[in-house]
């Protein structure tokens, strides 16, 4: 896969101190064809599996690619949907897993995810990975978290602080994998215009636990963005790193209409 040189894109990934195995997964995908790009755009997305280093790592990995099938596969040109179907599929195919094998019982994942397409920014999200836009120095989160301490926290039962020490902060309210009618997760209707030297940063909680918004924005200025997700992985680390931290960063160099 070519990465074209109107975005910039690096990644990480670590097990951190803590844990044994890494359930985080992360994805890019650019079509190799010109008319393809034009019509179905970029994918990149973060997933964060839960269920045990097996269920866990295996939900992870097939919501990631479950929705980058449907990226390559569906016949909608609307990135919305893309992403609805997407998640969708992914949902299913968990499920079907999940009742396949004993092992795997009870496995979800969390997954943010976004396509830019023709300058603009279309975003699926289900569960606590975030997705920020870094433009002029500052950092935006674009996502709200589907747990039960950013739920008390939006109700104003906990301040931003609670929320951040509370015991019960990695508690979802919503995760890829957990049976339900009807699929959740946030899908906005309207896209977000971007802008040349935007940057996506994308990220499980592994990492918006440890280092603030704001800290992700100055830690990108000024430095390669792979040197910069380096940076960020160590500062978690050496915050505690309880979990698994992944990210990826996309900078936009040519806004294409």
């Amino acid at each position: 896969m070519q990465i074209r040189p109107d975005v910039e894109l690096a990644n990480a990934s670590d097990v951190g101190p803590v844990r044994e195995a890494n359930e985080d997964y992360f994805l890019y995908c650019e079509p190799d064809d010109e008319n393809e790009l034009a019509r179905r755009g970029r994918l990149i997305l973060v997933t964060d599996g839960m269920g045990g280093h097996q269920g866990g790592a295996t939900a992870s990995r097939l919501a990631a690619e479950a929705v980058r099938r449907v990226f390559l596969e569906s016949e909608s040109t609307e990135p919305r949907q893309v992403l609805i179907e997407g998640f969708q599929f992914a949902q299913a195919v968990i499920l079907a897993e999940s009742a396949d094998d004993p092992l795997l019982r009870g496995m979800g994942t969390t997954c943010s995810a976004a396509i830019i397409r023709a300058g603009k920014l279309y975003l699926g999200h289900i569960g606590d990975s975030r997705v920020y836009l870094l433009r002029g120095g500052e950092a935006r989160q674009l996502t709200d978290d589907h747990s039960l301490v950013a739920q008390m926290a939006r109700e104003g039962m906990l301040t931003e602080e609670q929320a951040r020490n509370h015991e019960k902060r990695n508690v979802l309210t919503q995760a890829l994998g957990v049976p339900s009618d009807n699929l959740a997760g946030d899908f906005p209707a309207e896209p977000l215009d971007l802008e040349i030297d935007d940057i996506l940063l994308l990220c499980t909680d592994g990492l918006h636990g440890q280092v603030e918004g704001f800290e992700m924005a100055l830690t990108v200025a000024g430095q390669s963005l792979s040197e910069a997700c380096r940076e960020l992985i160590a500062l978690a680390i050496v915050r505690g790193g309880t979990d698994n931290i992944t990210l990826q960063t996309l900078a936009i160099r040519q806004v294409t209409q």
